[in-house]
This record gives structure tokens, C-alpha cells and sequence, in this order.
């Protein structure tokens, strides 16, 4: 796993972010070390996308970067379940290609590429992901984008959505950031690192406040949805299309 050095040299003019060759070659890394809880918060998707998937449905990762999700997903979900990832950058979906080549994934999977912006077409899904996804998203298209995801879902589906995201006070935001940071350097991320990452992210990464998200899934096709974890500005979100209090495969 290639370390990530992408702002560790002092640039001139910070360009915006973009998930391009560079990006792909570091992103585990990125992920592991930009991440609070990256594992955890894996090892809980893990769960809940276990207790929903069906039988005969799709489970898609919107935003599916390297494939790390579907490698941690194959050995729990039924094999009956194809896997459909979607991502708008081709060298991410190269590196999930041989991710999931070398984990030997027998079932069915496809990879498209697509940009969100532009919507998606979901169908026959029992489970829908996204991770640090939807904030990427312009926010003008945000609520079509979900709600085509909702339409394409069957009855009791699951949505997962993993967020950055802002609290309404100011003064807890910017010590939320600075917890952040501090995490980050101690993740071996200089000030410098921090700093111009921060600016690279500026115009591309809008976080919403937690009660705008959950007013997002509930006005868009979901019929209910609760907080899995939340570590400062981080969180995640399930909801349901379902007004059942069960989960599909719950004894």
C-alpha cells in the first residue's frame, strides 16, 4: 500500500481535489490514516449490510473508490447477492478490478463508471452504500440523486450513508476540526499536509449539518433512519424503505 505524499511538498497554488491516477495509487492509505474509525465503521457496514441483503438483489456501493468494501463484504453476504459498484474515476475502478481479482470474488459483480452528478439507475437493490460519497455531490443535485436511489430499493431496503458532516453551533465546529487535526498528525500528517489538503478540499467536499442529511432521506423515499456512529464531524446514518421496525432476515 503506497503511502499518501500528495501535500507533502509545498505547492505554490493548491489545485481542487480530484480522485484521479495519483489519488487511486495512495487512497488505502489515505483512507486508513484521514479516516477516524475506518475499520470500525467497515466492520459495522459489514453488519448491517449482512442483516439486509437479499436473496436475488443487488447491493451497490455508490462511490465505490478501490473496491475495499466488496472485499470486506463478500465473505458475509449471501452469494446470491450481485454487487454493483459505481465510481466516476477510472483509476479507482482499475484498482477495485484487480482488488477484488486478487481477494478471488466468485459472484456476480460489475463496475460501472458514472458520474453521480449526472444520477444513477438503481434496481432490484436491497442494500444501497455510500461512503464519504454524497458530499462530493453538488448540492443542487443531491436530492434527486437520492431519490432515484430510493426508487430503485425493494421494500425494507437498507440505505447506508457514511458523511462528513457540520454542527449548528460554530464554536463546536472549529473544535471539532481541531480534534480532527490533531487526529491526522497523529496519524503521522504534518501541519503543512493538513493544511493543503484542507485548501484542496475547500470547493469540492460541502458537508451538510446531520439534521439536513436526515431531512434528505426522509423527504426522498426512506421512511425512517437513525444514527450507527458519530465520532465529531463524522457520522453515519442508516435508512429504511420500509415502515417495518425489522430487519429483512430479523427471526
Amino acid at each position: 500500500m503506497a503511502t499518501d505524499k500528495l501535500f507533502r511538498k509545498r505547492q505554490r497554488l493548491v489545485s481542487d481535489f480530484t480522485f484521479g491516477r495519483h489519488t487511486a495509487k495512495v487512497f488505502d492509505d489515505m483512507l486508513t490514516r484521514s479516516v477516524p474509525f475506518y475499520g470500525e465503521i467497515q466492520r459495522m457496514i459489514g453488519e448491517l449490510a449482512a442483516d439486509f441483503a437479499v436473496e436475488g438483489s443487488n447491493l451497490y456501493d455508490l462511490g465505490c473508490s478501490t473496491g475495499n468494501t466488496f472485499c470486506l463484504l463478500d465473505p458475509l453476504v449471501s452469494k446470491g447477492v450481485r454487487f454493483v459498484g459505481v465510481d466516476s474515476s477510472p483509476e479507482m475502478l482499475a484498482k477495485a478490478r484487480e482488488k477484488v481479482k486478487r481477494h478471488g470474488m466468485q459472484r456476480a459483480h460489475e463496475f460501472v463508471c458514472a458520474d453521480l452528478n449526472r444520477g444513477v439507475q438503481v434496481t432490484n437493490a436491497s442494500v444501497v452504500i455510500m461512503i464519504l460519497t454524497l458530499q462530493f455531490i453538488r448540492p443542487l443535485y443531491r436530492h434527486t440523486l437520492i431519490k432515484s436511489i430510493a426508487s430503485g430499493m425493494n421494500d425494507q431496503g437498507c440505505f447506508i450513508l457514511v458523511e462528513k458532516v457540520l454542527p449548528r453551533d460554530s464554536m463546536l465546529n472549529r473544535l471539532f476540526i481541531k480534534y480532527y487535526y490533531a487526529f491526522k498528525e497523529r496519524q503521522g500528517y504534518t501541519t503543512m499536509e493538513i493544511a493543503q489538503k484542507r485548501e484542496a478540499l475547500e470547493n469540492v467536499l460541502v458537508p451538510y449539518r446531520l439534521e439536513e442529511n436526515q431531512e434528505l432521506l426522509l423527504s426522498s423515499g426512506f421512511s425512517q433512519c437513525d444514527v450507527f456512529f458519530k465520532w465529531y464531524n463524522f457520522c453515519g446514518l442508516v435508512a429504511l424503505k420500509t415502515r417495518h421496525d425489522s430487519p429483512a432476515k430479523a427471526e
